[in-house]
């Protein structure tokens, strides 16, 4: 299978980086194509633009869209900063998940067809919060913003939303076995 890792954290040696690192290194032991971008390194403007993309952000974008139609599964890392997804995440979601790349409105219909259909999308959420108090106050939004706004609105099936919790609490050893644990479910 063919995996499309997205790092939307905006430091690369944060719980998430450790985690997309190891994810990345166990699909790969396994056989696995896999591609991955850290959503910082990427050289774009993050903030959608009346004015259309910039080149340098036109580049980057089709890039992006390129590696997405590539993967047969896209798998977001992200921590839930105030009940959301970081804005660096959000960004790249608003300039990447265009109309015309992963959905198209058709002509005189309140209908659209979802352009990214056939695949499947995975997503791992960390906090600091109990997941109990994210599900109860927040609403899990972040969950829902990506699981339906974004994933079932282009076509893509969510296969797995995994949020993990309590992370400021847990010491160095905890989180290796969170990440062991969940890469040791990788086929």
């Amino acid at each position: 299978m063919k995996y499309y890792l997205i790092l939307g954290h905006p430091t690369k040696d944060s719980f998430n980086g450790q985690l997309i690192d190891a994810y990345e290194k166990k699909l790969l032991e396994k056989g696995h194509d896999v591609k991955r971008v850290n959503i910082i390194d990427l050289d774009f403007e993050i903030n959608l633009s009346k004015s259309g993309f910039s080149e340098k952000t036109a580049k980057v974008v089709k890039n992006e869209q390129t590696n997405i139609k590539w993967a047969d599964e896209i798998i977001f890392f992200y921590p839930l900063w105030w009940g959301g997804i970081p804005a660096i995440l959000k960004g790249y979601i608003d300039n990447v998940f265009q109309k015309g790349f992963a959905y198209k409105y058709r002509q005189n219909s309140s209908l659209w067809d979802k352009l990214l259909k056939g695949k499947t999308a995975r997503i791992f959420s960390t906090c600091d919060a109990p997941s109990f108090f994210v599900s109860l106050v927040y609403k899990n939004a972040d969950f829902a913003m990506l699981k339906r706004a974004v994933c079932w609105f282009t076509g893509i099936k969510v296969s797995k939303a995994k949020r993990i919790d309590k992370l400021i609490y847990r010491s160095e050893n905890k989180r290796k076995d969170i990440i062991n644990k969940i890469t040791s479910k990788i086929k």
